[in-house]
């Protein structure tokens, strides 16, 4: 039986865990934007060097759908808790391997290609991450307030950002030289020490009383991709839909917005740091908040505001960033992404595990959402080349913004209130609208 202790135990090492883990995956955009460009792309040409990092910054997504499929299966064949071991492995290593990286004044093209590498092995590691440490959350909440609850995998998701911006902002502080030298090597390297406390937090969890059941009955699935694709292939589709949206705007506000207030409006990169680590902070506060609104007038009421408030608010968003006043930049970042952002990755954890019957939510919650995070994940690339291409007006990024939060809305118009969903069964079709 659930005690409230292990509960909160549970809840403390999906934060912490997923804090640490998505630290990884973010600070690789912010050090593309800040130095990556000059240390191992193109040395002649700045913005072709950003071009190219925002490429291998995309790469990422590209095999998070392999390691959703991946892990994602061995989370419903062997357990949650074992995979999301494995998965911290993979991302804190490739990660903290990054801090020790010849650059290209040392060895060339090799560099870019073994910084690719170790971005392949980050995205690997972040497409189990997410829907495991969800999983393992809904799987352990009461039924009532499963959506407070499983928020808190998305709350570690957003402190993982502010912690990467964070780091970056103290490097920021080092002489010139000195962030070029060895300074942008500090936030990798951390990510070792960070290994040990997020093993440690996962390794005191209680597995999922969800997948003891269904082991003691024997009825773990031999091959979860095909009989998640089998079974739930309308949810297959919403899922990959559902995530388009906050992917693309996500890593607009908190990688591209660094770039173009730092190159096109000319502010001082604190500045941008500064706003993207207030709306992180906001965004966290909202997590639980929101969840538990979920819990109270269901999942689909907030996922369709926050798209539709995305969608509209795309251009203001840019217009506010263009006056260059600090404060009215920092309350733009803030309102698009509590207002927008923060409702639907709120309800996130719970939607994606309320799509699924138990014997195949890992696979299905995992494969599903990060096919979508892969179709949207070379969002600031595509933002930057649009730039580009409209001569340095917004307006075309903005429609990008758009158009992926008309994508994401047709998926959530496509799902069903699941609030009363019973993640207990094995097998189960999402509630009809309420």
């Amino acid at each position: 039986m659930r005690t409230d202790r292990e509960l909160r135990r549970v809840v403390t090492a999906s934060v912490v865990g997923t804090a640490l883990e998505w630290y990884d995956f973010f600070i690789y955009g912010t050090a593309v934007v800040l130095v990556f460009n000059d240390l191992f792309f193109v040395q002649d040409d700045p913005a072709a060097g950003t071009l190219i990092g925002l490429a291998t910054f995309g790469v990422g997504f590209v095999f998070r759908p392999v390691g959703g499929f991946f892990f994602g299966a061995l989370g419903d064949r062997i357990g949650r808790r074992a995979t999301l071991v494995l998965t911290t492995l993979v991302m804190g290593l490739s990660t903290g391997l990054i801090g020790l990286l010849p650059t290209y004044a040392s060895i060339g093209v090799m560099a870019p290609v073994l910084l690719t590498l170790m971005r392949v092995c980050q995205g690997l590691g972040a497409g189990a991450e997410f829907g495991g440490a969800s999983t393992l959350l809904a799987e352990h909440a009461p039924a009532q307030r499963r959506g407070f609850y499983a928020s808190f995998a998305q709350m570690g998701v957003q402190a993982g950002l502010v912690l990467g911006m964070v780091v970056f902002l103290f490097v920021g502080m080092l002489p010139q030289a000195s962030q070029q030298s060895w300074g942008w090597r500090l936030p990798f390297l951390f990510s070792f020490v960070l290994i040990g406390v997020s093993l440690y937090l996962r390794l005191r969890v209680a597995e999922s009383p969800v997948f003891r059941r269904m082991k003691e009955n024997k009825s773990v699935v031999k091959l979860p991709v095909r009989e998640a694709l089998r079974r739930y292939p309308r949810s297959f589709l919403v899922g990959i839909g559902a995530h388009i949206c906050d992917t693309s705007v996500v890593y607009i506000y908190a990688t591209f917005s660094v770039s173009y207030l730092t190159v096109q409006v000319e502010q001082p990169k604190w500045v941008a740091l500064t706003g993207v680590i207030s709306f992180g902070l906001v965004v966290i506060a909202l997590q639980p908040v929101y969840g538990a609104l979920s819990d109270r007038i269901g999942r689909r009421p907030l996922n369709l505001f926050s798209v539709v408030f995305t969608g509209l608010f795309a251009y203001p968003f840019f217009l506010l960033l263009d006056t260059g006043v600090p404060v009215v930049i920092w309350l733009a970042m803030i309102v698009a992404t509590s207002l927008g952002l923060a409702p639907m990755i709120a309800v996130q954890p719970v939607f994606y595990a309320e799509l699924f019957g138990a014997r195949v939510r890992y696979t299905g919650f995992a494969a599903s959402r990060e096919t979508g995070a892969a179709l949207a994940g070379f969002s600031p690339f595509i933002a930057a080349a649009l730039l580009g291409y409209a001569d340095g007006d917004p307006w075309l990024v903005a429609v990008f913004m758009a158009a992926t939060a008309a994508v994401s809305l047709v998926a959530f118009l496509y799902s069903k209130e699941s609030r009363q969903t019973d993640v207990g069964l094995e097998e189960h079709a999402p509630a009809a609208p309420s």
